[in-house]
């Protein structure tokens, strides 16, 4: 695992700029997928338990995660960067399992990484690949048996 400093000072020497706060420079327009956090609290309303299970690099000196209410959307929060286990490693999945006291066959995962989904539906984790949050909102509603908002 590299520190978000770390990673500031080697992603500027590779592409030849500096390297102060560059993480929240790059991410500074990045918006979470709105849709599909809509669908999380949904599913938390109706009693299905949530999870967002993320590869970190740390929340300092920049918090990616500031401003979303993680910790009110879903039931567990899972940062690679403080689990010391980043996906698609099996350990990750099953601490997120153990976060959630659920079964992995009771358990759906989006991920827009092929990596992580092969290695989450090894567990017996149902997958699904999340590349358009439009498309995963609805995929959600309907494999969760939820209305549309």
């Amino acid at each position: 695992m590299i520190s978000q400093a770390d990673w500031n000072i080697g992603f500027a020497e590779l592409i030849g700029i500096a390297p102060e706060n560059l993480m929240a420079r790059y991410l500074h327009d990045a918006f979470p997928a709105y849709p599909v956090l809509a669908v999380a609290r949904q599913a938390r309303a109706a009693g299905i338990r949530t999870a967002v299970l993320s590869n970190s690099l740390g929340r300092e000196p920049y918090d990616p995660y500031a401003g979303f209410d993680l910790g009110g959307t879903f039931d567990a929060v899972l940062l690679s960067s403080e689990a010391g286990v980043r996906k698609p490693d099996p350990a990750i999945f099953r601490l997120a399992l153990e976060r959630l006291d659920v079964p992995a066959s009771e358990c759906l995962l989006v991920d827009d990484g092929e990596e992580n989904l092969a290695a989450a539906d090894a567990l017996g984790i149902k997958v699904l690949l999340g590349l358009d949050e439009l498309v995963v909102a609805r995929r959600l509603r309907e494999l969760l048996r939820l209305p549309d908002l």
